[in-house]
């Protein structure tokens, strides 16, 4: 069974594709299983991380094979905010939940989830359920990320001092993260 070995982003340079691989976005996040592709071939993701896979990305089988990806259609809610400052506080609060959300112009999309939509019935003027492919913004952000991690910074200055600084950052907001 072919197994995945690499992702290629969308708009990166690749040989033609071989195979369609159509998922939700629960799926496209997924570190570890098994999906059929549309020709009907079984292929393993066996990744480190959450691979946080959006439509025209791409992922290379160990047999050189090249998988397109595609969004699935998924029971979305569609919340209609034309006023630009609501529609960003919505979404500054459905992110701090960890809410996955579409933002376009005027209006956001998620999955359905009654808590949530109760949360947008007095800011929208319209909700509307519908099916479409979802794809969040930030998604890559909102695949498990590591509690804590270490960036080294080094700065080279015009006057020629030169000095190092390790930054800490302690990512643990106190929230379970799904592993899977």
């Amino acid at each position: 069974m072919p197994r995945v070995t690499k992702v290629l982003r969308a708009g990166e340079p690749r040989p033609a594709v071989t195979d369609t691989l159509i998922l939700d976005f629960a799926q496209r996040q997924t570190k570890q299983g098994f999906f059929f592709t549309g020709k009907g071939t079984c292929i393993e993701f066996d990744f480190a991380e959450p691979p946080a896979l959006a439509t025209d990305d791409a992922v290379v089988l160990d047999d050189g094979g090249l998988i397109d990806i595609v969004a699935d259609a998924e029971s979305l809610i569609e919340a209609r905010i034309p006023d630009a400052a609501a529609l960003a506080r919505m979404a500054w609060r459905l992110g701090d939940r960890h809410v996955p959300v579409q933002v376009f112009a005027n209006r956001l999309r998620l999955r359905r989830n009654a808590e949530v939509e109760a949360l947008l019935v007095g800011v929208a003027t319209k909700l509307t359920p519908l099916t479409a492919p979802f794809e969040p913004d930030g998604a890559s952000v909102h695949a498990d990320h590591a509690h804590d991690h270490h960036h080294g910074h080094t700065h080279d200055h015009a006057d020629g001092h030169h000095h190092d600084h390790d930054h800490h950052h302690d990512h643990d907001h106190g929230h379970a993260h799904d592993k899977s």
